[in-house]
C-alpha cells in the first residue's frame, strides 16, 4: 500500500478535504462519486468503494447490483474545477465476491487488452496518441417530444452571424465554412479559452504540447503527446473533462459530437498507435514508407475488421453523418503515407522512434478503452494472421473516377450497419478474454436502443421532403 500511504500523506499535507472516485459505464461517459478524507485511510484504499451497478446502463442486474470500485492510486491528480479541495482518482470495477475484474468495466478491458499483446510475445508496449477535435458555441437548444423534434446552435464566430447585429458591432471577423485551419486572432477568438484548457491539462500532469482552430468554423484541437493505451484512455475522459469544464467557466458549451453542423466539417479523432519490444520501435522497418511487415500487417487488421471497429469507434447514430464523402472523412478503407483521404495514413516522420500507424475514421464519440482495446486487438490480428492490406493508395481518393472508387472498400455507412458487423466480426477481440462476448452482446443491446430511437423519431428533413406528398 505504498502508493496510498503516499496519496494519505499528500492528503494531509494539502488539506485535502474530498476524493473523487471516477469510473467510465459502456457509452464512455465518466461517473463519479465523493468520499470526505474523513474515512480515507489505507483500508478504505484496500477494501475498495462498493455501488449499485444497476443504476449503470449496460451493467448488472437489480439481483446481482452489488459491485467494487477500486482505486488506482497511480492516477490520481487534484481536480482545478472544485472549490472545495479534492483528489480525483480513477477506479477499476470488480466483483465484490471474487475481487476479479467486472468484464463489462471499459478500463478493465483496455488492462487486459494491454495484458494480451505482452502474453502474444509480439511486443511489450502499445502507445497511442489520440487527436480529439471538439465545437464550442454561445448557445444550444434541442428539444424531442411528440409534437416538436428541433435542435438550435449558435456561436458568434460562426460565419452564419456575419450579418447579425450586436448592441457593440459586428467585427466581421470570422472563418468561413472549410476556412477555420490556422488562421491568426482576431479570425480566430478562441485563443484565450484554448490555451487555459491547455495550462489545465498540464496543471492535473497530462502531457500536451500544442493547441489551434480546426477547419470548421468554431471547431477546436488541443495536442496531446502519446502514452501508453490505459493511460491515454485515462488521459482523453480527462481532456473532454477540462474541455466541457473550461467552456463552462466562459459562459460556452463545448461539444464533441461528430456531427453537429451540416455542411461544414465534422469532428474526428485521429488515432497513432505503435508497438514496442525490448525497448525498439517494431513499426520501423525497410518496406513501404519505412515500415515493418509487422507495421503493415497490423494496418491490414484494421482494415480487415474496420466495419466491426466502427461499433466502438464510431458508436453514435451521429457519428455516421460524419463519414460522409466531401468533408475530409475517412470512408475508403485504404492507406497510404501522408495521404489523408484514407482511413489508415502513416505521417511522416524522420525517427524510426516515432514510425507509427494513424486511424482516421474514429471520433471522439467514442468510449475512449473500448475503442483502443479495439484497434489494437484488430491489429494484432493482422500481425499474427499475417493479413496484408495490399497496395497503398496514393492518389487523392476524394477525387477517384466512379470505377475506380467502386473498386475500394469502406466503412459502415449507419450504426445499425456497424452493430450488425460487430455481431458477425467479434471473434479477434475474444482472444486472452480482452472481451467477452457477454461484453459485446450487452454493448450491442445498448446501442441499439439508441438506433431504435433514432431510426423510430421523425427527423425535421422529412416534413421538408415529404409534407406535401
Amino acid at each position: 500500500m505504498s502508493d496510498a500511504k503516499t496519496l494519505l500523506k499528500q492528503i494531509k499535507d494539502e488539506g485535502v478535504e474530498y476524493v473523487d472516485i471516477r469510473f467510465t459505464d459502456p457509452r464512455g461517459k465518466m461517473q463519479h462519486v465523493t468520499a470526505i478524507t474523513d474515512i480515507v485511510d489505507e483500508d478504505w484504499f484496500a477494501e475498495g468503494y462498493m455501488f449499485d451497478g444497476s443504476s449503470i446502463a449496460g451493467w448488472k442486474s437489480i439481483e446481482a447490483s452489488d459491485m467494487k470500485l477500486m482505486l488506482d492510486a497511480e492516477s490520481a491528480y487534484i481536480d482545478p474545477f472544485y472549490a472545495q479541495k479534492t483528489m480525483a482518482i480513477f477506479a477499476d470495477v470488480v466483483e465484490p465476491d471474487t475481487g476479479e475484474a467486472y468484464e463489462r468495466d471499459p478500463r478493465g478491458t483496455a488492462k487486459k487488452a494491454e495484458a494480451y499483446l505482452k502474453s502474444s510475445g509480439i511486443g511489450d508496449q502499445s502507445f497511442f496518441g489520440p487527436e480529439a477535435e471538439f465545437f464550442i458555441f454561445d448557445n444550444v437548444r434541442y428539444d424531442v417530444s411528440m409534437e416538436r423534434v428541433a435542435y438550435e446552435v449558435d456561436a458568434a464566430d460562426s460565419p452564419w452571424n456575419s450579418w447579425t447585429e450586436y448592441e457593440m458591432g459586428n467585427s466581421g471577423h470570422r472563418p468561413g465554412v472549410k476556412g477555420g485551419y490556422f488562421p491568426v486572432n482576431p479570425i480566430d477568438a478562441g485563443q484565450d479559452m484554448r490555451s487555459e484548457m491547455l495550462s489545465t491539462m498540464k496543471q492535473i500532469g497530462m502531457k500536451v504540447d500544442k493547441h489551434h482552430h480546426e477547419v470548421a468554423a468554431s471547431q477546436h484541437e488541443l495536442g496531446m503527446i502519446f502514452g501508453s493505451l490505459t493511460e491515454q484512455a485515462d488521459n482523453l475522459q480527462k481532456y473532454k473533462y477540462v474541455i466541457h469544464n473550461v467552456a463552462a467557466a466562459y459562459g460556452k458549451s463545448a461539444t464533441f459530437m461528430p456531427k453537429p453542423i451540416a455542411g461544414d466539417n465534422g469532428t474526428g479523432m485521429h488515432v497513432n498507435m505503435s508497438i514496442w519490444k525490448d525497448g525498439k520501435p517494431l513499426f520501423a522497418g525497410n518496406g513501404y514508407a519505412d515500415l515493418s511487415d509487422e507495421a503493415l500487417y497490423f494496418i491490414g487488421g484494421i482494415l480487415k475488421h474496420a466495419k466491426a471497429l466502427n461499433a466502438f469507434t464510431n458508436p453514435s447514430t451521429n457519428s455516421y453523418k460524419r463519414l460522409i464523402p466531401g468533408f475530409e472523412a475517412p470512408v475508403l478503407r485504404a492507406y497510404s503515407a501522408r495521404n489523408r483521404s484514407g482511413c489508415i495514413r502513416i505521417p511522416w516522420t524522420e525517427s524510426p522512434k516515432a514510425k507509427r500507424v494513424e486511424a482516421r475514421f474514429p471520433d471522439p464519440s467514442a468510449n475512449p478503452y473500448l475503442c483502443f482495446s479495439a484497434l489494437l486487438m484488430a491489429g494484432l490480428d493482422g500481425i499474427e494472421n499475417k493479413i496484408h492490406p495490399g497496395d497503398p493508395s496514393e492518389k487523392d481518393l476524394y477525387d477517384l473516377p466512379p470505377e475506380e472508387l467502386a473498386e475500394i472498400p469502406t466503412v459502415c455507412g449507419s450504426l445499425r450497419e456497424a452493430l450488425d458487423a460487430l455481431k458477425e466480426d467479434h471473434a479477434f477481440l475474444l482472444k486472452g478474454d480482452v472481451f467477452s462476448a457477454s461484453q459485446i452482446e450487452g454493448y450491442i443491446d445498448l446501442k441499439s436502443e439508441e438506433n431504435i430511437e433514432y431510426e423510430h423519431t421523425p427527423h425535421p428533413v422529412e416534413f421538408k421532403l415529404y409534407y406535401s406528398c
